[in-house]
């Protein structure tokens, strides 16, 4: 079982290292390289589901630290594949709930399905682009609570956040 976890942890680490080289591409101009973004993260986004249909969410104790984090990047860009972030999304509250995972990427995974969804995100983790240099977050159902919500989570400030989206 261990060796069986350790390459599953092998096989998540080495899916967020190929979306970290073609994350550029899901801006990209060329059709083809956003395509070819999209074909990334909808295979990832299924192997996920095979994944947490074997094992619930595969939390830091089921394939360690990095695979864990591994696991929660992939079922952020599976954008269009709604039900994969929403199982997700339940096994990651139930995984936090249990004390086997932090608050912080639940709160960022919710906001994403939020925003998937057209509904307002919680915590503003989410922007939808930058404006005459000014990153503009989605709508936030609450936005006067905004850095309370995000404190609960462990996450920085708003401004410090969306500081790192203005261009230099």
């Amino acid at each position: 079982m261990a060796q069986d976890m350790a390459a599953l942890a092998a096989e998540l680490t080495a899916m967020a290292a190929a979306d970290h080289r073609m994350s550029a591409e899901a801006n990209s101009d060329d059709p083809a390289r956003q395509l070819a973004w999209r074909r990334l993260t909808a295979v990832h986004g299924d192997r996920l589901g095979e994944i947490m249909d074997a094992h619930g969410w595969p939390t830091a104790e089921l394939v360690g630290e990095e695979a864990a984090r591994a696991a929660w990047l992939i079922a952020q860009h599976a954008d269009r594949q709604l039900d994969i972030q929403r199982r997700a999304l339940k096994l990651l509250q139930g995984a936090v709930s249990a004390g086997s995972a932090g608050p912080r990427e639940l709160a960022f995974l919710r906001d994403r399905m939020l925003v998937n969804e057209g509904g307002k995100q919680i915590c503003g983790t989410q922007i939808a682009g930058v404006r005459d240099g000014v990153p503009v977050p989605w709508p936030c159902a609450e936005p006067e609570r905004v850095d309370e919500l995000r404190a609960e989570a462990g996450i920085e400030p708003f401004d410090e956040y969306v500081a790192k989206f203005a261009p230099s």
